[in-house]
């Protein structure tokens, strides 16, 4: 087990090297952060000077080794639009992000778990015929569509929830949390149930399919011969051998949940990471965007790690792979 973990992270940390060059590499073709910062009617002599105290002339191999060796540190540099630590930006927006990524996943796959379950064992029910339908609909529609629809559902029509913002937050120490709060709770409904939808959907589909394959083995069969009671064979027996595909999917989608929080938290205007990004590329803010991609990296990397670990719990046979 032990060399199975130093495999994986090993290649984690390989990942996240190409995932770093790669961001650097990107600087260059996002805008002149030079012009975003003193407005076309500069001087060229202003630009020259400013290009040179951000070192922006140095060779690419230079400006990455510098990057690299802060990055190895843990400083990701100051930020060209607010002059701030990037690392201090990213504390500031992380609890938000998070706090909805992690809502949102938890929805989707106990959801999608019990609902696939549930389709899977009376795959000819109107509710499993239902179900399925919504999830192809859930799946079809783009994520910032479904926002826009829920905002004109319960916000504007029935008026029952807030369109926008975070809502009350609670500061436990530098982590200021909104899922300690009635009004933090409301302001989450909609992004979350926004950013669940097509993992939900997703994950339905995978988990009836799987089941209903390892429904129709033989071990099951004698399973229910033997007496054994129906709960315990679909959820101590069928479903942990259908979970090995179902975890691949869940692991990846965790990964995009955080990844495309971007555009839920764009339409409802959460203050979390995705919209810093957005900021960020709007004005060339470079140092912001690096840091930002390579935080999305860290993250499916960490993903990955772990579902590979559970890889091995669920089959120990993995391990040699």
């Amino acid at each position: 087990m032990l060399a199975f973990f130093i495999r994986r992270l090993l290649a984690a940390i390989g990942v996240l090297a190409t995932v770093a060059f790669i961001a650097f590499g990107l600087f260059k073709h996002v805008g002149d952060p030079v012009t975003q910062m003193l407005g076309p009617d500069a001087s060229d002599a202003d630009r020259a000077r400013v290009r040179q105290e951000l070192r922006l002339d140095d060779p690419f191999v230079l400006q990455f080794a510098r990057f690299s060796a802060r990055l190895a540190q843990g400083d990701l540099g100051v930020s060209l639009r607010q002059g701030r630590p990037v690392r201090e930006l990213l504390a500031e927006r992380l609890p938000a992000t998070l706090e909805l990524s992690l809502v949102a996943a938890v929805v989707s796959v106990v959801a999608g778990l019990f609902l696939g379950v549930a389709c899977a064992v009376r795959p000819r029910s109107w509710f499993a015929r239902g179900t399925m339908a919504l999830s192809l609909i859930g799946a079809s529609l783009p994520t910032f569509l479904i926002g826009i629809l829920l905002i004109l559902v319960f916000s504007v029509t029935l008026g029952l929830l807030p369109s926008y913002g975070r809502g009350e937050v609670v500061a436990i120490g530098w982590w200021k949390s909104g899922l300690l709060t009635r009004d933090g709770w409301l302001h989450l409904a909609m992004p979350a149930v926004t950013l669940a939808l097509f993992q939900l959907a997703l994950i339905v589909r995978l988990a009836r399919a799987e089941m209903m394959e390892v429904l129709r083995a033989d071990y099951i069969r004698f399973a229910r011969a033997r007496g054994i009671r129906e709960r315990a064979i679909l959820y101590r027996h069928a479903l942990r051998n259908a979970l090995v595909p179902v975890v691949t999917i869940v692991g990846l989608q965790l990964g995009a949940v955080i990844a495309f929080a971007v555009v839920t938290e764009t339409v409802f205007q959460w203050p979390g990471l995705g919209a810093l990004f957005v900021d960020a590329i709007g004005f060339a803010d470079t140092p912001v965007i690096a840091a930002y991609l390579c935080f999305v990296a860290a993250m499916y990397v960490c993903i990955n790690l772990v579902v590979d670990i559970l890889y091995v719990a669920i089959d120990p046979r993995l391990e040699t792979a």
